[in-house]
């Protein structure tokens, strides 16, 4: 079976290795995996601020590159969202676009759901130890019911410790655009989940999404914490955090 990895533009220009830990993740399940070069944005934040024609363009674009894999897997719930659920609404008026994007979305899982659900991993190359705490995105959550997955693959972890920190699901404020529109509600949002992370008592926040990563531990950094490490599921699971 190929899989397509979409790395996501974020992870690519910002933190590449979670890429790479989710390609060692892939490979360790024993699917073929393939990065096409080509790749570059899904289209959400053009989508998000009402550019549809933009939008449009580069979703045809994930679409020609990613249709002829047997999966399409995303180490990030708000780029799996896009293609997932908002591509259908892109292409509602398009009966033959919107069939084949139907086909896409119908392979397209997030990293985690496709470990737990498709590949039905057992084992992980992965060694991490440390009392965490998980956040979960909202895109992830909502768009791409992503829950249990990533709690099912971290309790096969023996040194993990995970605490539930309050309002876990609750959004952290970043919101793509969201957070440069509405900088003072996005920064009282973060405030709280930072907050809210602090008091589990962990040493480490665990998430899905990089644009959350960003956004939460910019803002720990910014009010002086220091220790706290905010990692991508990735990156735990792969043993390369």
């Amino acid at each position: 079976m190929r899989v397509g990895l979409f790395v996501t533009c974020l992870v690519d220009a910002v933190r590449p290795e979670i890429g790479f830990s989710a390609l060692k993740l892939l490979e360790g399940a024993g699917f073929e995996v393939v990065v096409p070069e080509s790749q570059t944005c899904c289209g959400q934040p053009a989508y998000n601020s009402g550019d549809s024609r933009t939008a449009r363009d580069l979703a045809e674009k994930v679409l020609r590159e990613f249709e002829p894999f047997d999966y399409v897997v995303v180490p990030s719930g708000s780029c799996g969202g896009q293609i997932k659920v908002q591509y259908l609404d892109l292409f509602r008026d398009d009966p033959d676009l919107k069939a084949r994007v139907e086909r896409l979305a119908g392979k397209t899982y997030e990293l985690t759901d496709f470990l737990v659900n498709v590949a039905k991993i057992t084992d992980l190359p992965s060694n991490f130890s440390g009392h965490i705490t998980y956040h979960d995105s909202c895109s992830g959550l909502r768009e791409m019911g992503v829950k249990e997955q990533p709690r099912a693959l971290l309790a096969r972890l023996p040194g993990v410790k995970l605490t539930e920190m309050k309002d876990c699901q609750q959004c952290c404020g970043f919101g793509g655009t969201f957070s440069v529109k509405y900088g003072d509600i996005s920064g009282a949002i973060v405030d709280e989940k930072c907050r809210n992370i602090q008091a589990s008592g962990a040493g480490a926040v665990v998430l899905g999404d990089l644009g959350c990563i960003l956004n939460i531990e910019g803002r720990l950094r910014r009010t002086g914490d220091e220790t706290t490490r905010v990692l991508h599921i990735a990156q735990v699971l792969a043993g390369d955090a």
